[in-house]
């Protein structure tokens, strides 16, 4: 299964939640390919990188992109958009796209502790969509928000 995570500038919220997804597919066995991008390109958030770290999960390869840029992109099994933005700006996929919708708080310019909120969220919420594409099913937006605890 191919899974893309899109944010508005891929700079932080969608760049931690590739992580999670990935170390949760490895950690439970699911064969899940994850890619992130954004409606705008930018660059990956110092705190970001730094939240991540405190959890063993190493951002410093991840770089800002585009939906162009990621490999295949109309070939995702689920599309996810993780704020507001992005959802009004996600284009059409085909039939075959699951699209789920969780907006995530944004913590550009707060404290390293709001940093650090939306990270274990974003966790939560990408190991219980691992653990329900393990079961073959993918869950609606509403239990991804319950299991973000938001």
């Amino acid at each position: 299964m191919r899974l893309l995570v899109l944010c508005t500038h891929n700079s932080a919220r969608s760049q931690m939640a590739e992580a999670w997804l990935r170390r949760w597919a490895r950690g439970l066995g699911v064969d899940l390919e994850v890619h992130s991008a954004g409606t705008e390109k930018t660059f990956v958030k110092e705190e970001a990188r730094q939240a991540m770290a405190e959890v063993g999960l190493d951002l410093s390869g991840h770089f800002s992109k585009t939906l162009w840029e990621v490999p295949d992109p109309w070939g995702f099994d689920l599309v996810l958009t993780v704020c507001d933005q992005a959802k009004e700006a996600c284009p059409a996929y085909p039939a075959r796209t699951a699209k789920r919708h969780v907006s995530f708080p944004d913590p550009t310019g707060k404290p390293l502790e709001e940093w650090r909120k939306v990270r274990d969220a974003l966790g939560r919420m990408a190991r219980y969509l691992v653990e329900a594409l393990k079961e073959g099913r993918v869950p609606s937006d509403e239990e991804l928000r319950k299991a973000a605890g938001l």
